[in-house]
């Protein structure tokens, strides 16, 4: 591990002890809550459409987790702005891992794709295409 992987630690650490985005929104066009019980993560995910009712404006988020899991809503919580709802769906777990910057474990992976997945059942819900008991659950 160099000084890149050091730097984007720090960026992990940072996005952790000062979340970007964190709180409840007051009206989003939907919110989704997920979890991840092998680690104990829970995540809801708020977003706010523009009026074309496609591109995300905003997003926020709450929950509790490790610093993974909490760091990548953070980070994806500014990602996800300006994005389509066809460009999250099309997100991967590669994608999270590269926002990240680091190399996450296996036993990790699941806590930091927990808001992208949790993000992308919230807009299948909203768009009809899942019901809302497909809860995601990592």
């Amino acid at each position: 591990m160099g000084l890149g992987s050091d730097m984007y630690r720090q960026q992990i650490l940072d996005h952790y002890k000062n979340p970007r985005n964190k709180g409840e929104m007051s009206d989003p066009d939907f919110s989704h809550t997920g979890e991840n019980p092998s680690c104990g993560d829970t995540i809801t995910v708020d977003v706010q459409l523009k009026d074309d009712n496609e591109t995300i404006k905003y997003v926020s988020f709450t929950g509790d987790g490790c610093a993974i899991s909490q760091a990548s809503a953070s980070m994806l919580s500014q990602h996800l702005q300006g994005m389509t709802l066809e460009e999250l769906d099309e997100l991967d777990t590669d994608d999270v891992t590269e926002m990240l910057g680091v190399d996450i474990s296996p036993m990790r992976i699941k806590c930091a794709v927990l808001a992208r997945q949790v993000a992308q059942d919230g807009a299948a819900i909203h768009d009809g295409e899942i019901t809302l008991e497909a809860t995601t659950v990592e």
